[in-house]
């Protein structure tokens, strides 16, 4: 399992989180909803490793994080991926979008053109497009670009931090279902961060809302 315990994150003198706790389930769609600035995406950056908290604990199938972001052991920080909600923000502007896809697997030393072509296939996108750099190509091709290149190193859970916010219905149906075909046949778990509880409903076998707690059984 992927969890949060007692997780407090302070900007400043501005608590963020307070004493939040979480678990995501290998296998099973977590879901995570709440208000704008409730600290959703501050969680999903903790439990992605990309953020210490300033008190709590995360542990990963049972082992404590104590170092973070690029000082956490390599298991560690291969067995969680992070999905942004702005793929822009999340990619090298000099890079095409095949080396965007390959930079986990050459970071690694697995560098295998067959596996990125494969992932691109998977994530729906076409031959001609992946020559290109981010500006050349639209923010839902990218994002599949960014869905690509998460899964790219198997991890045990993915944080999906909005993932489909401002894409349109056909390629946020598309990303949901390859994150889905993903899970069912690797077991991963997966945190599904969203305000829209339509999807959520759709998606989670169980909701999580900051300040409260609803459960949604499948």
């Amino acid at each position: 399992m992927l969890e949060a315990r007692d997780v407090t994150v302070r900007y400043g003198r501005q608590v963020v989180l307070d004493g939040v706790s979480l678990t995501v389930e290998p296998g099973r769609v977590t879901g995570l909803a709440g208000p704008s600035g409730c600290g959703k995406s501050t969680l999903a950056r903790v439990l992605a490793l990309m953020l210490r908290p300033a008190a709590g604990t995360v542990t990963v199938d049972g082992s404590a994080v104590r170092r973070w972001r690029q000082r956490a052991p390599r298991g560690l920080r291969t067995a969680v991926a992070l999905l942004y909600q702005q793929p822009r923000l999340a990619v090298d502007p000099r890079l095409t979008l095949t080396e965007i896809i390959a930079e986990p697997l050459a970071a690694a030393g697995r560098a295998d053109p067959g596996r990125v072509a494969a992932l691109a296939a998977e994530a729906g996108l076409t031959g001609d497009l992946l020559g290109r750099r981010p500006h050349e190509v639209s923010d839902g091709q990218l994002q599949r670009a960014c869905v690509a290149r998460a899964l790219s190193l198997e991890p045990r859970y993915l944080v999906c931090d909005e993932m489909t916010t401002m894409l349109d219905a056909s390629t946020q149906a598309h990303l949901v279902a390859v994150v889905e075909a993903y899970r069912e046949r690797s077991g991963a778990g997966v945190l599904a961060v969203s305000h829209d509880d339509a999807l959520l409903a759709r998606w989670a076998h169980h909701r999580v809302r900051l300040g409260g707690f609803e459960g949604l059984e499948s």
